[in-house]
């Protein structure tokens, strides 16, 4: 599986942006899909996930009421819609397909940055 992020971009504070994340190969659906982020000088963490069916979904508690992810399994797409940004919001954010029941991360898919201004 092949992830191509995009949609980052420079938002004032309180603003939204939609990250989309596309996908090669046929085995897209398969997987469950995670978003995750990383910010200067900090380690890398976990965002948002979705199951392979779009049933369940799970926040880092940080974007808990303010990020929704989604996913379109017919266009190979996963989405992570951001309102209410924040400043600390601001790092470089990645997708990733998700495998097993600990959802451990199979395939990173490169960064799109997300800055958020005061």
């Amino acid at each position: 599986v092949q992830l191509q992020a995009s949609g980052g971009g420079l938002v004032q504070a309180g603003g939204s942006l939609r990250l989309s994340c596309a996908a090669s190969g046929r085995t897209f659906s398969s997987y469950a899909m995670g978003w995750f982020r990383q910010a200067p000088g900090k380690e890398r963490e976990f965002v948002a996930a979705i199951s392979w069916s779009g049933g369940s979904t799970y926040y880092a508690d940080s974007v808990k009421g303010r990020f929704t992810i989604s996913r379109d399994n017919a266009k190979n797409t996963v989405y992570l819609q951001m309102n209410s940004l924040k400043p600390e919001d601001t790092a470089v954010y990645y997708c990733a397909a998700l495998t097993g029941s600990d959802y451990v991360v199979d395939y990173w898919g490169q960064g799109t940055q997300v800055t958020v201004s005061s």
